[in-house]
């Protein structure tokens, strides 16, 4: 996919720079997400009086099946859902960048091997991994376990892209001139490789989100993440289900929660994608 066609898919020319209207929506939308999530309410208080009330000033969502106000519960679980999909995402980052570039520097045999065991790894499931750790860990599923599954899935993808920016960068003028001089291969791989590579790994970090946060909420609605009653969106759309027919709400607003949240993070990588790609000698 070229620059333009990235550009044109979030809703702006490819030299529009980063005033694009899906963009100051989404951050809009961010500001939203963030003051909502701030909001000191109560997610577990509840009131068996008040089930599957509608929007009220008390209630601005209403109220799910245990008469717990769905506004609160959303907000605490934007904490919960966002707060532990960064921390992985960080995490998978971390892991996978080291361990490319430690691949890519280490000799053709050693990166012939580390992509097939990537390619391996890939192969795996998510929700595959979440099971056996669950069950490494005596069956107990909970936070920990969940993200210990996601950190094992998720740093393949950054390691694979870390690899081949790596191989890329050490054919360079600037590699082999500091080969020349005699710089040590740890300090050009740290000193002058790494920092190379900082703006395609964050436009990667921002569209591997929606993919970390559709496996958090994936595998907390088949119960192996945060238990109650704690809030997260995944889980609240596996309690919702049953009365999906009666009170569609409980399902609908995590559902748009999730899927608001992951197009908005999407979006914006894809506009630094397309940005970085098109900027005049890769500057801002």
């Amino acid at each position: 996919m070229t620059a333009s066609t990235l550009a044109r898919a979030v809703g702006a020319p490819a030299r529009s720079g980063w005033r694009t209207p899906l963009l100051l929506g989404g951050l809009a939308l961010a500001a939203v997400l963030v003051v909502v999530a701030l909001l000191p309410l109560d997610p577990v208080a509840n009131d068996l009086s008040h089930r599957f009330a509608g929007p009220s000033a008390a209630h601005p969502l209403g109220t799910d099946q245990l008469g717990r106000d769905l506004l609160a519960r959303l907000a605490m679980g934007a904490r919960v859902s966002v707060g532990f999909t960064l921390v992985a995402l960080a995490l998978c980052a971390a892991i996978g960048t080291a361990t490319g570039l430690l691949a890519g520097w280490a000799g053709r045999a050693v990166g012939q091997l580390f992509q097939r065991v990537v390619d391996v790894l890939v192969a795996i499931p998510a929700v595959l991994i979440g099971l056996v750790v669950v069950a490494a860990s005596g069956g107990a599923p909970g936070t920990w376990s969940l993200l210990v599954a996601i950190v094992v899935a998720g740093w393949t993808p950054f390691a694979r892209l870390t690899y081949q920016l790596v191989v890329r960068e050490r054919a360079r003028e600037y590699v082999e001139g500091a080969v020349a001089v005699g710089a040590g291969p740890l300090r050009i791989a740290v000193r002058h490789v790494l920092p190379n590579l900082a703006r395609p790994l964050l436009s990667h970090l921002c569209l591997r989100f929606a993919n970390v946060l559709l496996t958090v909420a994936g595998l907390s609605f088949l119960g192996l993440g945060p238990q109650p009653p704690t809030p997260e969106w995944g889980a609240m759309l596996a309690d919702g289900r049953q009365f999906l027919f009666h009170a569609p709400q409980l399902v609908l607003l995590p559902a748009a929660a999730i899927v608001g949240t992951a197009l908005l993070v999407s979006a914006f990588g894809r506009v630094l994608e397309a940005r970085w790609a098109t900027g005049p000698s890769g500057q801002f």
